[in-house]
């Protein structure tokens, strides 16, 4: 036997046989059983065929690699909103107006969207740890190129080539957590790897106030620069290879020729569009996209709709409203993760297997109900005029909160609904969720000036509410989608050539037999 057989064997986790192998306690005339004592304590044993792959690495392995990856994932998100608070200043400098600063923030969202579907696939192909490393030394040479842009056009194109680079961990780190932990564990490391992509757009302006009220914009890009060499370091030396199998491994037979055409149609980034084809990666990728869309359209106006209602002068003292949301953020980073994974296990309980759907159970009352009461809340309040600063800074805290109950069950989604194509899905999910930021920041502003702040945070918590309905609508036809997902995953080398991962070969084998 060689050593892909081996791989594919200890990969062999397909759902069509886990729904057919009750792991859990259920009962007998097929309906869900409620949950008892011992079904709640046999759940910590529960196991699924081929989830030994996941003990290669120790737990404190596991543990300093979610920190690296998070880490490296904050540093992309906080370069997002950390020159926020720097507008007047950078647009003073290029003679230029603080409109257009916001439209380069908006493109380096735009990059940030491109980045996945790019990195995703190449990471499928060459493995996590080389693509990891090559986006890290490239996100350290354009942060210190943009630290030192002599013009508008250079700043304009550093800052977006630095997306392109950066945000490439947040599809990597979620990948990697793929690779590492079993399928009811990942929730809770999602939890702590997204806590890093969430606090960086919160704390980015804070920082960015501080820095530009006690020195220059371009201190923002060298601590970034300073920040961006610290993870390089740490991925060469503290990140190993996650990934179970390289798709590249399947061409080393193959000529010089074959191997260049298979691999330029693997690392092909309209293939990962195709998912989008799935009613319900685009259900889940609607509710990520409104849940950012959210988040941007509220950190970006801060400083324009908070300072003229509290009569703040100092980017520092505006800058301070952006801890509300941040702080929420670490508070979230403890449960959600957690929360994720407990609705799981709660529902395998009930049927006695797992269905990837169930996660997306645990974000469902966060999307639909708390997360689009804080956006009216907040709105209409400024607006108004009704309350004082107390209010607004809670309102941010606890949709900071709800925001990390909402996320580590979304992406987590995305790694189990089509087993052996996680970072595929990822990669599709965060290209939508990262347009909608980019949109969200570029036109928040004119129509805020337009509407009002209290109407278009209406529109904001209408998208969540829409959302949500799309979510009870995966959830209710998760079953039988799921298995279509499956039927691609199988037959995926059909639609541009890619190579059938070990897990997918087995699932395959075992639907024959």
């Amino acid at each position: 036997m060689n050593t892909s057989d081996t791989i594919a064997q200890s990969l062999s986790r397909p759902i069509a046989e886990i729904r057919e192998t009750p792991a859990a306690t259920a009962s007998t005339s097929g309906k869900p059983s409620g949950p008892t004592d011992s079904s709640m304590k046999s759940i910590h044993q529960y196991q699924e065929t081929g989830d030994e792959i996941f003990e290669r690495l120790s737990r404190h392995r596991k543990a300093i690699i979610v920190a690296v990856m998070s880490f490296c994932a904050f540093l992309s998100p906080v370069s997002s909103t950390s020159v926020l608070s720097a507008t007047p200043e950078v647009a003073s400098e290029f003679k230029t107006t603080g409109s257009v600063i916001n439209a380069s923030n908006a493109g380096y969202m735009a990059f940030m969207a491109i980045s996945p579907i790019i990195w995703g696939p190449v990471s499928q192909v060459f493995g996590r740890k080389p693509v990891s490393l090559l986006n890290a030394v490239l996100f350290f040479l354009l942060s210190l190129a943009t630290s030192l842009a002599p013009n508008l056009i250079a700043f304009f194109i550093f800052r977006a080539l630095s997306a392109l680079n950066g945000t490439s961990f947040i599809l990597l780190g979620a990948a990697s957590i793929g690779d590492i932990y079993r399928p009811t564990e990942r929730g809770t490391a999602m939890g702590w790897f997204m806590s890093g992509t969430l606090i960086g757009p919160a704390f980015g302006p804070f920082i960015g106030g501080i820095i530009v009220t006690y020195s220059s914009w371009r201190t923002i890009f060298w601590l970034q620069t300073a920040l961006a060499g610290v993870g390089t370091l740490a991925v060469s030396f503290l990140v190993p290879e996650t990934i179970h199998y390289k798709k590249s491994n399947a061409l080393s037979q193959s000529s010089k020729k074959d191997k260049t055409m298979a691999i330029l149609a693997m690392i092909n980034p309209t293939r990962v569009l195709g998912l989008f084809r799935h009613a319900n990666l685009c259900f889940v990728a609607g509710a990520s996209s409104a849940l950012v869309w959210n988040m941007y359209s509220l950190l970006t106006p801060i400083r324009y709709v908070l300072n003229p209602r509290f009569h703040l002068e100092s980017p520092l003292l505006s800058g301070l409203f952006y801890l509300a949301p941040g702080i929420g953020y670490l508070v979230g980073t403890f449960g959600g993760g957690r929360w994720a994974d407990w609705s799981v296990k709660r529902w395998i309980v009930k049927r006695g297997v797992r269905v990837p759907e169930d996660r997306l159970r645990a974000a469902l009352p966060f999307v639909g109900i708390l997360m689009p009461g804080c956006v009216l809340i907040y709105g209409w309040t400024i607006q108004k005029a009704v309350g004082g600063i107390a209010l607004p800074v809670i309102v941010l805290f606890v949709q900071g909160v709800g925001q990390l109950f909402c996320f580590p069950a979304l992406n987590t989604y995305c790694l189990d609904v089509m087993p052996g194509q996680g970072a595929e899905v990822a990669a599709a999910n965060f290209f939508v969720r990262y347009l909608a930021g980019s949109l969200g920041t570029a036109v928040v502003l004119p129509i805020i000036q337009s509407i009002g702040l209290g109407w278009f945070s209406t529109i904001s918590s209408s998208l969540l509410v829409i959302s949500a309905i799309g979510m009870m609508y995966a959830i209710r036809r998760g079953n039988s989608w799921t298995k279509g997902l499956e039927e691609a995953s199988c037959h995926s080398e059909a639609e541009g050539g890619c190579t059938v991962t070990p897990e997918v070969a087995t699932e395959r084998q075992i639907e024959k037999a």
